[in-house]
């Protein structure tokens, strides 16, 4: 680049998983921060109402630009699709740029799905790629484009057999989480193939991303921090780069063969959450998504020309623990921000299947359903929480359960013998997690009273009947996930959501190009992971098992490749 100013020899472990551009330069920039619009009324302009959030593309005068540098591919944001691409980028001698608006790569996502890879083909029988295709299209109902979903499908195991090596020589050891093909769960079975890979110590540094820069600095390359994206520098259907704000003031960075937005979702936006996915606040009591996910990578590729899908596609985990009386939604801090209420981002023991009941003390679904689709049947009851409860025999059942996916960290503990109270003081419970001698005792700490405290034991004795015969009349949950609430000490606590990420994105084609409403290229623009769309629609899929990650890190590294010539 120019700068013009100046599972023999691995363990194959069975997973356990915890599961806008920010401050703008001063004086040069002052002018040239997006306008914020104040949203209209819903009857007026539904169609306006959606985008209101988007504000208008900021301004740059050209005498503003402090500094000019010219690369033959600009990546924006330095997290899992960024960093696959720029080290795949400096493997293949194409000359990049990493801009970063942070001070250090982004939080890596450790559980990367690839189908039939080398080594899940060591632990696992072949999958069907097909019925993969066509399991997530089901869970979108059809609101993908099928071609995007195949560069996973044909690439992944690329993907994941060139960064192993590059893992191991940094200490970490690659695993894979065998699954059960047709996991039951809600009452019915779920297609869940072998597909994740992990590299052990997980949650550990160094992890993936770190590693990666480590991997590009030693071919001589830097990511460059505190690059804050003001907006891309676009001509007609045209991407040539990025205008950034800098410790040193504006500087524009030139793009020869292509810009990549890989800037994550918008989670942390609440003024796009409420536009986009208003489901969110009416089920979501706690947050895990980054900081930096705030959306402008998504409104810069608008601006541009692209367009967003349709529908929202949140992540969603059951695992947002509040004290009694908290609702789902945004609150308001002292200075203004706007946040969701709880003080913990998850407490991992809520996925599990146990009892749940609403405020007025009733089971109202069936406890065995996939993260997101709990807290959706949560959203339609008061305050849009539930409580959990359990008793003493919580380990056994835990083991029996057999839950899968990040919900298994809970397990992966019991299996260690770790005991129940000191997992969940470990996992952040302490003060949230209700424990007494007796139910009644329980129902006060859980602010159950009169009819609703009531009906919580009308409930717990109904439920106690349904695990005693074996047959959930109410909502058909699989007899092994069924647990009597009958030995002291009992436990509770009130959860709601917790939102992670978002899924929609800019619509691509299966070569991570950002398409126009017509379908046409934007040229010289590519959009990988969460700021990406046409992969998913309203939901994660939970049982196709590390697939987000999955799909981000094979397309990150799919316009390195594609801009260096390495793709046929």
């Amino acid at each position: 680049m120019t700068d013009s100013s100046g599972l023999s020899r691995r363990g194959f472990l069975q997973a356990g998983m915890l599961a806008g551009a920010g401050a703008l330069a001063a004086g040069a920039l002052a002018g040239c921060a997006p306008r914020a619009q104040e949203a209209p009324h819903p009857e007026t302009a539904s169609q306006e109402a959606h985008t209101y959030w988007l504000g208008e593309e900021p301004t740059v005068a050209d005498a503003d630009i402090v500094a000019t540098r010219d690369t033959d591919f600009l990546i924006i944001g330095a997290g899992n699709a960024g960093m696959m691409a720029a080290g795949t980028a400096s493997d293949l001698g194409l000359d990049f740029i990493v801009a970063e608006k942070g001070t250090s790569v982004g939080d890596t996502r450790e559980y990367v799905g690839a189908i039939n890879s080398k080594y899940t083909l060591e632990v696992a029988d072949p999958v069907d790629e097909m019925k993969v295709l066509n399991e997530l299209t089901r869970y979108a109902s059809g609101r993908v484009d099928q071609r995007v979903i195949k560069t996973w499908l044909n690439e992944g195991k690329e993907m994941i057999e060139w960064i192993t090596p590059i893992m191991e020589a940094n200490g970490k050891t690659l695993g894979v989480t065998p699954m059960e093909a047709d996991h039951p769960a809600g009452g019915t079975y779920y297609f869940a193939p072998t597909i994740e890979h992990f590299f052990n110590p997980t949650y550990e540094y160094p992890m993936r991303n770190d590693i990666l820069e480590w991997h590009i600095q030693e071919a001589g390359h830097e990511v460059s921090y505190n690059y804050d994206l003001v907006k891309l520098d676009h001509d007609g259907n045209r991407v040539t780069g990025a205008v950034f704000a800098t410790p040193e003031g504006l500087v524009r960075v030139n793009a020869a063969k292509g810009t990549l937005l890989a800037t994550g979702g918008y989670a942390a936006n609440p003024e796009m959450i409420r536009a986009n996915l208003p489901l969110v606040p009416a089920c979501c009591t706690a947050a895990s998504y980054s900081p930096r996910c705030d959306g402008y990578g998504l409104r810069a590729g608008l601006w541009a020309g692209g367009v967003k899908d349709v529908n929202g596609a949140p992540v969603i985990f059951d695992r947002g623990a509040v004290p009694a009386g908290v609702d789902c939604g945004y609150v308001v801090d002292a200075d203004g921000r706007e946040h969701f209420p709880a003080t913990h981002y998850q407490l991992n023991i809520g996925s599990q299947p146990f009892l749940k009941v609403n405020r007025k003390g009733e089971r109202f679904v069936n406890e065995s359903l996939p993260y997101d689709t709990l807290c959706n049947a949560a959203s339609y009851q008061p305050g849009g929480v539930w409580c959990q409860i359990f008793d003493g025999n919580a380990v056994d059942d835990i083991l029996r359960f057999g839950t899968t996916g990040c919900a298994a960290y809970t397990t992966a503990f019991m299996q260690m013998g770790m005991p129940l109270d000191d997992f969940i003081a470990m996992d952040g419970g302490t003060g949230l997690m209700q424990k007494a001698d007796s139910l009644d005792e329980l129902a006060g700490l859980l602010g159950f009273e009169g009819e609703a405290k009531q009906q919580l034991m009308d409930t717990i004795a109904h439920y106690n009947d349904i695990v005693e015969s074996g047959v959930d009349t109410d909502y058909g949950k699989e007899p092994h996930r069924l647990s009597k609430i009958i030995e002291p000490p009992f436990y509770g606590c009130w959860f709601g959501g917790a939102l992670l990420t978002t899924l929609d994105g800019l619509r691509i084609n299966e070569d991570m190009q950002v398409l126009t409403a017509d379908g046409s290229v934007i040229e010289g623009l590519y959009a990988a992971g969460d700021v990406s769309g046409c992969f998913y629609s309203d939901n994660y899929p939970e049982y196709i098992v590390a697939c987000a990650c999955g799909r981000t890190c094979t397309e990150g590294r799919h316009v390195a490749r594609l801009l260096a010539g390495d793709l046929a």
